[in-house]
């Protein structure tokens, strides 16, 4: 396993840690400080693995899965547990958030039962959307003025790389369905 793998591999680890700081910091401030930590941690660890993994030439087949799927852990989490506990963000924001990484799960599930290889690559929509979405997290831990300023930011990369992915999806279905015939 390479040391790209094992960033993502802590970025799933760190998510557990981050929940339990966030539940406890509505009754001690410190616990605010160290959800902020662990979160800032795994957006470092993000950017670190694909770093990694680009120098020393480690892409391997599990860090294509294991990368996204600890980014969408440790995103949809956060938003939804930021919101279950009170925190200010819109519902409508969280519900794009998670809809978005749904349909994507939903649109490879569907593929791969119907043994329709997806290839999974980032894009720089996808990148975007991750970056601006780590931002709304923690500038709404921090209780940051212009929250709504990078949370609309993240909403909009966040519905341009879904329609994006909805796309190659959909040509997925099609060159299968035109070998097909």
């Amino acid at each position: 396993m390479s040391f790209a793998d094992k960033l993502s591999i802590l970025r799933i680890i760190l998510v557990p840690i981050f929940v339990s700081s966030l539940i406890y910091s509505k009754s001690h401030d410190y616990f605010r400080y160290l959800a902020i930590g662990v979160f800032f941690l795994a957006m470092t660890s993000d950017f670190l693995d694909g770093l990694v993994a680009r120098i020393k030439k480690e892409k391997s087949e599990i860090g294509k899965v294991i990368d996204p799927l600890a980014d969408k852990m440790l995103l949809v989490i956060a938003f939804v547990s930021l919101k279950l506990l009170n925190f200010n963000i819109p519902l409508w924001v969280v519900l794009v958030v998670v809809s978005r990484d749904f349909i994507i799960l939903l649109g490879i599930v569907i593929l791969h039962f119907l043994k329709i290889e997806v290839p999974i690559f980032p894009t720089i929509w996808g990148k975007l959307t991750t970056f601006f979405q780590m931002l709304t997290v923690l500038t709404v831990l921090m209780n940051v003025r212009f929250s709504f300023l990078i949370w609309n930011l993240a909403v909009i990369f966040t519905l341009i790389s879904g329609i994006g992915y909805i796309k190659r999806g959909i040509s997925c279905l099609s060159l299968a369905e035109y070998k097909a015939k």
